[in-house]
């Protein structure tokens, strides 16, 4: 029997995903719950296991495709036997599937130009023999204006590649291309693990358009959906002395001023369970867990919230360890989609940049999220009207106005700010 190997849906805004590598080549023997490949999400990189024991006998979509979700990007045959049966069933597959694209070529002969030679198109490109193309290689051709019609494929069963329609455009490959014949094994590669390089700016030239990687279109989209939300902000200014003189005693142990400002909004949520709350069609969902999301800037692009479980619960050096493994693993793309999707409430801090406030945007399915300013010296006056300099930071919540009012906001508030200005002592026990 031969089996499909689907693109899964590692997130439920995932639409398509990239192949970042695959870890069997064509012929090997696969044993069922054994990685094959490893995809791109829209949020990290992940193992895909097998749901069968065979061969892997063809791969229909190579490393750096797009594929959508549900769609084949391999055949699996149970015995050796069986692969070739495989590898035709996926050749007549892909023709049908490029079959209207190939109607629409040009039946008569054409001539292109490669490598400053002129060539000759057979006239079946149109009939019996059907245009088969890569994504990359189609996203190419309308870029460069080449005719794929006019292009010999040298991938496997003649798939046109991103190589070929970068030699007919005059122009150099971006990775060596080599002719490969159908049998060709895929190199092994091992998943990157380190933390990805931001581009340069110099790589990045005026006028140029740069799509939008698999991150920034999840961001797109979530944005999309937020605008669909009735949201309102609500601003409040704390003191924030006895917490920087904590957080200066507890740095050498390792305990950052995120995690701290993490655990003191997660304890304030114990009293508001409300402003942890979110909205569904039966009405407000309120979670068994307090898991604090918190936004990180991915050097490549867009940002990513890994999130801080039972972060009410969790000591603050655990939580601190916790958080610096998540950053690291948030950078290198390796986060399970429960680490960065399962947060009830989510923290946006800028004032690491010097920002004084802003307005964060409600993430998708969450009723808050709170925007942190950075703490500054301010010349103030207590009650009795005296003047003082007092390190005060501005924070801003934004909340879903269908479950959340202002009075629940403006309480939130007033409880987290009595926390940290008297009691910030409370959050290492």
């Amino acid at each position: 029997m031969i089996h499909e190997i689907f693109m899964p849906a590692l997130s439920s805004t995932m639409t398509e995903g990239k192949i970042v590598s695959w870890t069997k080549s064509p012929g090997d023997k696969v044993e069922k719950g054994e990685t094959v490949v490893v995809v791109e999400s829209d949020k990290a990189d992940m193992d895909v296991e097998s749901f069968y024991e065979g061969y892997l006998a063809t791969i229909v979509v190579p490393e750096g495709g797009v594929a959508p979700v549900g769609e084949a990007i391999a055949l699996l045959a149970e015995t050796e036997a069986e692969i070739e049966t495989a590898k035709q069933q996926a050749a007549a597959q892909t023709a049908k599937a490029e079959a209207p694209v190939a109607a629409a070529a040009p039946a008569a002969p054409a001539t292109s130009t490669q490598n400053g030679h002129a060539q000759t198109e057979a006239p079946s490109r149109g009939g019996s023999e059907r245009l088969v193309a890569s994504p990359r290689a189609r996203k190419l051709a309308k870029e460069l204006k080449v005719d794929l019609a006019t292009l010999q494929g040298s991938g496997p069963y003649g798939r046109i590649v991103a190589e070929d329609v970068e030699a007919a455009a005059g122009k150099a490959p971006s990775a060596p291309a080599a002719p490969a014949p159908a049998l060709a094994v895929i190199p092994k590669a091992t998943p990157a693990v380190a933390a990805p390089t931001p581009m340069p700016a110099s790589s990045v030239r005026v006028g140029q358009v740069v799509p939008l990687n698999t991150l920034q279109q999840a961001v797109v989209r979530n944005m999309m959906v937020s605008l669909q939300v009735p949201t309102f902000h609500v601003g409040y200014t704390i003191t924030t002395d006895a917490l920087d003189k904590l957080a200066k005693q507890l740095k050498p142990k390792g305990v950052t001023i995120t995690a701290l400002l993490a655990k003191a909004v997660a304890v304030t949520l114990q009293k508001h369970p409300i402003v942890n709350a979110s909205y569904t069609e039966q009405g407000i969902s309120y979670p068994a867990s307090i898991n604090v999301s918190i936004a990180v800037a991915m050097p490549d692009g867009g940002l990513i919230t890994p999130v801080l479980k039972d972060a009410d619960r969790v000591d603050i050096y655990s939580m601190s360890r916790t958080w610096q493994d998540l950053v690291a693993r948030a950078r290198a793309k390796q986060l399970q989609p429960d680490e960065y999707n399962s947060g009830t409430f989510t923290l946006s801090n800028l004032g690491m940049f010097g920002v004084d406030r802003f307005d964060a945007i409600l993430p998708p399915g969450q009723g808050s999220i709170l925007a942190i300013g950075a703490s500054r010296p301010q010349v103030v006056a207590n009650d009795e009207g005296m003047l003082g300099v007092r390190r005060q930071m501005q924070v801003n919540i934004t909340c879903d106005h269908r479950i959340i009012y202002g009075a629940d906001a403006a309480a939130f508030l007033k409880d987290l700010a009595t926390l940290i200005e008297t009691d910030p002592q409370s959050l290492t026990m």
